[in-house]
This record gives C-alpha cells, sequence and structure tokens, in this order.
C-alpha cells in the first residue's frame, strides 16, 4: 500500500456503501437517504453526512451523528469526530477525544495524535510520545516531522546516527553489502534533517547510502539536488539512475526555468537508453503536450506503441487517447486494424474495448454498441463495464442498466451509480448493500485494530 493509504484507514472498508455513490446522492439532492443509511449504520454515509452538517454549521448535529460509532471504540469514527473539531477550531476537543486511544499505542493512531499535538504548539509533547517509535519507519517518519516544529533536530539525528550505527549485514554471505536496519527508511530521515540544517553535503551523502533508491516514483536524491540546484550533479546522477526517475526530476527543473527543449532531450537520451523508453515515454509526451506539441506527443506514443513487445493494452489505450483528443479519433481506428491484421484477424477484449469510444467518436456509436454485444467476450461482466457506458452516452440508461444487472456480482457499484440517475435510488443502495464479501483474511500483526467497522 502506497504510505499515503494509511493516512485515512475510514475510507477503505469494503462493506459500505461506496465514497462516490455517496456523493452521486447528495450531488443530486438525495440528502434524506443519505441521513436513512447513516443511522443504519453505513459508515460512509454517517461520514459524509456529519462533514455535510458541519459545513453547514450545524456542529452538534454533525457530532451525533458520529455517536453512535464511536460508542463501538472504533478508531476511524473517533478519528473523524477529531477532524470536525479541529476543522471547527476546537482542537483541544479534538486532542482530549483522541488521546485515549492513542494511549493503546496503535501505530497509526500515534501518528495522527502527535502530529495534530504538533500543529498546535504541542510539539514537544507530540515528539516525546513518538520517540520510543523510533525503530518503525513509520513513527520515526512521524518523529522528523514533528522533531522541526518541537526544535529537536539534533535531538533526531543523534538517534537516527545510532541507529545507522546498530545496523547489521542482512545476511551470512561476507560479501553482502546489505543492511539490517531499523528503521529502515533511516539514512532517508536522516538526511531530510541535514538538509534542514543547511548540512545539504551530509544529506547528499546519506542518500547515496541508501539501498531503496525511488519510493512512489520519486528519488529523493534527485529531488534534493534539483531543490539545491546543483544541476550538473543531477545530469550526472540522472546518467547512472536506472528507473529515469533522476532524469525525470532534472526535466522538470529544466521545464520550470523554461528550457523545454533541455528537458525534452533529458527524456530523449534516457529513452535511448535498452530500457529507457518504457520509463520515460509516458512522461516525455505529457511534456510535449503541456506546450502544444501534440504531434510529437503522439509520435512518442506510437514509437513506444511500435517497439518490440510494446503495443500492451495501456501503451495502446494511451496512444488512442491522444489521437481522440486531438481530432484523430480514425487514426487510432487506423492503428488498431493494424494490430489486429498482425494478430490474424482476433482481437480480444482488452484491445477491442479501446476501440468502442473512438467509434463513438467518429459517429458510430450504435455500431459500436452491436459490435461490443457481438463480441466473443461480449458476455461477460467486463464487457458490461464497457457496453453500459456506451449506452448511458446515448441516453439509453434502462438499457445500461439492465446489462449491468446480469452481473451483479461484478458490477453493483456502476449499476447502483445508473439506478441513482434513473431515480431508483432505494433499488440503487439495495444492489450496493447486497453484493457480496469477502472472507476476511487472518490479521497477520495479532493485534485488535482494525480499518473496518465493527456494525
Amino acid at each position: 500500500m502506497d504510505t499515503a493509504d494509511l493516512d485515512d484507514p475510514a475510507l477503505t472498508v469494503s462493506d459500505c456503501i461506496p465514497v462516490s455513490l455517496v456523493t452521486r446522492l447528495l450531488e443530486l439532492g438525495h440528502e434524506r437517504e443519505v441521513e436513512l443509511q447513516a443511522g443504519r449504520g453505513e459508515w460512509v454515509c454517517a461520514l459524509e453526512w456529519s462533514r455535510l452538517l458541519g459545513d453547514r454549521g450545524q456542529y452538534d448535529q454533525a457530532l451525533d451523528v458520529l455517536g453512535p460509532y464511536i460508542a463501538t471504540g472504533w478508531w476511524p469514527a473517533a478519528r473523524a469526530r477529531a477532524d470536525l473539531l479541529e476543522g471547527w477550531g476546537r482542537e483541544q476537543e479534538a486532542i482530549d477525544l483522541s488521546r485515549p486511544y492513542a494511549r493503546a499505542g496503535d501505530s497509526l493512531v500515534l501518528d495522527f495524535f502527535a502530529r495534530l499535538l504538533a500543529r498546535h504548539g504541542r510539539a514537544a509533547e507530540a515528539f516525546a510520545l513518538l520517540r520510543p517509535g523510533i525503530e518503525g519507519w513509520f513513527l520515526a517518519r512521524a518523529l522528523v516531522d514533528v522533531a522541526e516544529a518541537a526544535g529537536r533536530d539534533e535531538e533526531v539525528a543523534a538517534l537516527l546516527e545510532a541507529r545507522i550505527e546498530a545496523a547489521v549485514p542482512a545476511c551470512d554471505d561476507p560479501d553482502c553489502h546489505r543492511l539490517r536496519m531499523e528503521p529502515s527508511n533511516a539514512f532517508a530521515l536522516l538526511a531530510t534533517v541535514r538538509e534542514r540544517q543547511g548540512r545539504v553535503d551530509e544529506a547528499i551523502a546519506l542518500l547515496r547510502r541508501r539501498e531503496v533508491t525511488s519510493v512512489n516514483s520519486r528519488d529523493a536524491l534527485a529531488d534534493l539536488l534539483a531543490r539545491h540546484g546543483r544541476i550538473e550533479e543531477l545530469r550526472a546522477y540522472a546518467d547512472s539512475e536506472y528507473h529515469g526517475h533522476a532524469a525525470r526530476s532534472l526535466a522538470e527543473v529544466l521545464e520550470e526555468s523554461g528550457d523545454v527543449q533541455g528537458a525534452t532531450d533529458v527524456y530523449r537520451a534516457f529513452a535511448e537508453k535498452p530500457h529507457g523508453m518504457w520509463q520515460v515515454a509516458h512522461l516525455l509526451s505529457q511534456l510535449l503536450l503541456r506546450h502544444g506539441r501534440a504531434d510529437e506527443a503522439i509520435a512518442v506514443m506510437r514509437a513506444l506503441a511500435d517497439s518490440p513487445n510494446g503495443a500492451e493494452d495501456y501503451v495502446v489505450d494511451t496512444l488512442c487517447t491522444l489521437y481522440a483528443g486531438h481530432g484523430r479519433a480514425r487514426e487510432a481506428l487506423a492503428y488498431l486494424d493494424t494490430l489486429k491484421e498482425r494478430r490474424g484477424g482476433e482481437e480480444e477484449w482488452d484491445f477491442f474495448r479501446i476501440r468502442l469510444p473512438l467509434m463513438a467518436a467518429c459517429g458510430l456509436r450504435d455500431e459500436a454498441i452491436e459490435q461490443a454485444r457481438a463480441h466473443p467476450e461480449g458476455g461477460t461482466w467486463y464487457a458490461a463495464w464497457s457496453l453500459s457506458h456506451l449506452l448511458a452516452e446515448a441516453s439509453r440508461r434502462e438499457e445500461a442498466a439492465a446489462v449491468l444487472e446480469q452481473h451483479p456480482d461484478s458490477t453493483s457499484t456502476l449499476l447502483a451509480h445508473h439506478l441513482v440517475d434513473l431515480g431508483r435510488v432505494e433499488e440503487a443502495v439495495r444492489v450496493v448493500q447486497a453484493r457480496p464479501s469477502a472472507a476476511p483474511a487472518p490479521d497477520p500483526s495479532g493485534t485488535a485494530y482494525s480499518a473496518e467497522p465493527p456494525f
């Protein structure tokens, strides 16, 4: 899981009416239904309804909505109330509410509570709370973040240096250079502190010692060099870094300085590496698009699609979307025809589905619908998604719903959206409430914490 997801576990619940549907209900004025379901244990309804009431200044009513959920002892509900209270300027109430949960020691709760304290002038308390968790990457990251506000950078740096010195080889092989270190992100965190202190050379040296160089498609060393204008060092790093993430940082800083051609050249140079085109083609095409060079952007994605093994469905989809977005849908269809011929006249659904919006853009929506129904995979649940979209865009929403109703286990959320738009609100709610849910997997940590609602 990406670390951003950890910040809001309440939204990952699988057995509630989904957020997108609740949002749609509210957009269409079905507030009474959301309020009703909130009182029946539908957590997402309760969350969105309480937020809406708070936005209207109905603070007591908003808190009352969450009351039954908080009474179960479920942390996401308490966090939601704390978020509301803080947003209304009632931070002390938010702190008092969260503190008992933090005492239980769960990392997610500690992270939230410490950051809450730090935002409201109590960074020293937050630092003391997090300090014992220095060995875990998640709480160590929070500790470094609150250390700045607490004026404790040197102290947290000393803690991290001690953890680095305590690292041991990851295996018994004498030639093994990998380290078993707790926290695993100690180098990166210490580099953050040193950069904050203006000790940039030390930060760079620390980041060069990392084992994992890229997180979420960003390279911290490359970004650090870019922030401090060390362009020649960044160029050298971009030339040697495998993933293209340093090339991305270099291209971004050049583009921001107005050197669009320089940024383009960085990507084109990286694309010439044996693996390079796969890493940067999309980034280069987006750069070209931002500067009105659509034909070049299309040519980049076409070159990737035409490369050995390059005609993957997601690459072809991106290429065809570019074609269509610039009035060249027929060229996209011609390209798909060429691919189909290469494959002996066969076109599996992953590629056929790309054809459908292109046909619609060319005024061939009815033909697209007929071909989708006739396709060998046209009766599958995944084909129903594409076919229902075509029908809905043709103002044939009842037919779209009927197609999805043939696959209730796989299309319930999309079907519910269509039903809401048709005014069949109660039926839409029943559809998503009736969908099967998988049995919960065992908790490998053995802890009692759960992001699933206990009601």
